[in-house]
């Protein structure tokens, strides 16, 4: 099933490359080359390239300097990691006592302006958020995804891994932390919101994976939830790897829900692209709030 956006019907198989070449399977060059291919009546190939690339423009439900919050750039230490990371932290302005904390997660590519505006959007329903950028030791996200993935794989797996761990505690010792955490991410970040609740049993108070893939193995049997996790009914890639996760997740008498959005695309909560999908994105999001009020709040 195809999802229509704006006003280009995008084929399944646009789709299912643009996922290879988001996730580093194929290069730009192949990317292009095969939607070159296409013959789809009325569609060019660069309304259709358009339409999937990231358009940031489009990604900004609450403004950065929306009168209901606080956002700066915060450092915190991460001795296993990289030494030191930084993140983009978003307070609710008049926050008058703790409140709980979420940690948001970014896709392969750093922080970019999607990430950012979901932190914002936890803030103004009342939680403090706290989103790391995985590029910090590099400069920062460069402000293009293509470069933006170059750089995160260049980084080594296992120091991006223990900032976010780091993030996580420095985030739930906050002087206004509630000392109730939560973490939420998409792709990427949903492998790393599997990982922490895999890793960090005991500080994770709840966790939020959006189409991502379950830690390895040898930490899944540590998972206790609850976990909330939403999947995209095209994602193939993803939900291959699910049917051995929930087995161990039963094993584990793990508390945990799933989601299936049919004929959702990876992606669909980002709003900066065609994957995008206003109705699953809204339900998802609606869910995830509740989730994090139930156990966070």
């Amino acid at each position: 099933m195809n999802k229509k956006t704006q006003d280009v019907q995008i084929p399944q198989q646009a789709f299912d490359w643009y996922d290879e070449y988001a996730h580093g399977d194929i290069n730009r060059r192949t990317f292009m080359s095969r939607m070159a291919s296409l013959s789809v009546a009325g569609l060019t190939l660069s309304a259709v390239s358009s339409a999937l690339l990231p358009n940031y423009a489009k990604a900004e439900q609450v403004s950065f300097n929306d009168p209901d919050i606080k956002a700066t750039y915060e450092e915190f230490d991460s001795p296993d990691g990289h030494g030191k990371g930084q993140g983009y932290l978003v307070l609710p302005r008049n926050i008058e006592s703790k409140a709980p904390v979420v940690l948001v997660v970014h896709e392969n590519r750093g922080l970019n302006p999607y990430i950012k505006d979901v932190a914002r959007r936890l803030a103004k329903k009342g939680f403090i958020a706290f989103a790391p950028d995985a590029l910090y030791p590099l400069g920062g996200y460069p402000g293009n995804d293509d470069e933006g993935r170059t750089m995160q794989r260049s980084l080594e797996r296992n120091k991006i891994e223990q900032d976010f761990m780091a993030a996580a505690l420095w985030l739930k010792s906050h002087s206004l932390s509630s000392g109730k955490i939560g973490v939420v991410g998409f792709c990427f970040g949903g492998y790393i919101s599997n990982l922490l609740a895999a890793s960090m049993p005991d500080t994770i108070n709840a966790a939020v994976p959006y189409y991502g893939t379950p830690a390895n193995e040898a930490l899944q049997a540590k998972v206790r939830g609850p976990l909330m996790i939403h999947f995209a009914e095209q994602d193939k890639r993803v939900n291959a790897s699910w049917p051995a996760y929930e087995a161990v997740l039963k094993a584990n008498n793990a508390e945990y829900i799933t989601h299936v959005y049919k004929g959702a695309q990876h992606g669909f909560h980002n709003d900066s692209t065609s994957r995008y999908s206003p109705e699953d994105a809204e339900l998802s999001w609606t869910r995830t709030l509740d989730f994090f009020n139930k156990h966070l709040v």
